[in-house]
Order: structure tokens, then sequence, then C-alpha cells
């Protein structure tokens, strides 16, 4: 059975890390799949979101497999091929149209907090663990891995989180902006299926217009005139009509991604 598995209902698709034995840990051949997974997925007009999730109930992903370093990461060179797996694999996260809902059972250290920072929502359980404890193996968060982290939570606080290496729950994970959402853990699944059901059944090209605005609007140079010219687009396509029309009629909107 493959290290990342793809499930498909309806809409939505859920992304699995699967290496349960292992707590999830990611090999650099899972990097380089789960890389050509997202990059499939955001290409299929079909579907409207994403879920990603780590196999079990107890780890979404303690990140890096350590034993792997031996052949894989031993020095600088084998690091930068190695970083490059990772990072154009977080790239195709960055760059994925339909939005990830990041379904976070236990633990979320290392790369698992980085592929969860790379999601859109966050949704984890009371019990989960978050850190990134990468400063006791001597090792730093290249800037294409700590750039979503900063983004999320500010160069102040990812500070904190490297510099001290603690491990800390998921209320303080709230505070920090890490992650959108807890619940109890045993909802875990049931909230980020609802995440997911509500984002699909709005218009898709809205939420891709809006992933897309959303990036665009972190860049500190101003609006060009066409860029600003794109926030009305949507009112000439078909969805606009079937949404306003729906709404007037105190019916649900059926959209057809056009």
């Amino acid at each position: 059975m493959s290290d990342i598995l793809i499930e498909r209902e309806g809409m939505i698709a859920t992304v699995v890390i699967n290496r349960p034995a292992k707590l999830n840990a990611l090999t650099r051949a899972m990097w380089r799949d789960l890389g050509e997974a997202f990059r499939a997925l955001s290409a299929d007009d079909s579907l409207r979101c994403l879920i990603l999730r780590g196999a079990g109930e107890k780890s979404f992903s303690p990140g890096n497999d350590i034993a792997e370093f031996a052949t894989e990461r031993a020095n600088r060179d084998q690091a930068i091929a190695y970083g490059r797996d990772m990072h154009q694999t977080a790239a195709a996260l960055e760059a994925c149209r339909h939005p990830i809902v990041a379904q976070i059972h236990g633990i979320c250290v290392g790369g698992g907090l980085e592929l969860a920072a790379l999601c859109d929502i966050r949704i984890c359980g009371e019990g989960s663990r978050f850190g990134a404890p990468i400063k006791n193996l001597g090792l730093v968060m290249a800037h294409p891995e700590m750039a979503p982290l900063v983004r999320l939570v500010g160069a102040d606080v990812a500070l904190e989180i490297l510099l001290e290496g603690r491990i800390f729950d998921a209320r303080e994970a709230r505070e920090k902006r890490l992650v959108t959402r807890v619940v109890p853990d045993d909802q875990v699944a049931a909230e980020a299926r609802a995440s997911a059901e509500r984002i699909a059944a709005g218009a898709p090209l809205v939420a891709r217009w809006h992933k897309r605005f959303a990036r665009r609007l972190r860049e500190s140079a101003p609006l060009t005139h066409a860029e600003y010219l794109e926030g009305f687009d949507c009112f000439d396509t078909e969805d606009f009509r079937r949404g306003y029309h729906a709404f007037l009629a105190k019916q649900p909107p059926e959209f057809i991604g056009r």
C-alpha cells in the first residue's frame, strides 16, 4: 500500500500521509509523492476542496524520518537535494487552486507543522501537540520551510517556536494562530469533513479567486489596475447568475464552476 493515499468522495479528495507505524513520519520519497499528488489534484476541476491528514488518530506527522538522515541527508550536498524535494512539495501545496483543510490528530511537529501551515484551514483536537524542536538535531528550518510559519504567526513567534523548541498544546497553538479551530479529539474528522463540505458547496471559481487574492495581498507591492479589475470578473460568471437567482428564490445554489 502506498505511503501517500488519495481518497475521493464527490467533490472532496482526502490526501492521507499513510505511515501509521512510524506516526506518519515522512521519507524523501513520500515528500515527492505528496507533491505529485497535490499537483495532480490541483489540476482536477471536478474537485472543490482537499483534506490533508495523517493515517490514524495518533499523529498528523512528526516531520521527517530521522532514521533516513544517515543515507539521504548526511551532508550539505545531500541536504540540498533532499530540500529540493521538500520545497517543491511545499510549492505544490502553496500553489494548489483548491482550498486545503488540515485534519490534525495528535502530533504535528517539525515538517508536519510546516505542512499544516501551508493549508488554508487547520482543525485540530484538544489533545494535539505542536512544535519544531529541530534545534535538538542541530538543524535549521530553511527559508522556504520557515516562510509559511512566519506568515501565520509572525517572525517573533516563529523564533520563539524554533529557539525554544518546546512542544505545546492545542490551546497555545490556537493562541499563536497555528490552528484555526480546536475541537474535541473525537470530533476532528467530522469537523474537517463538515468544513470541506461547506467549502465544496460554494462557487469553486470564487474559492480559487479568494485563495489567489489572499496570496497576492501578502505581497507589499500595490495592486496593478488589471489585478484590481479581476475583483469584478465574478460578475460575468454563470455561477454568479445561479447564485443570486437561487438567493432570490430562497433555494440552495447549484454551482457549475463557470
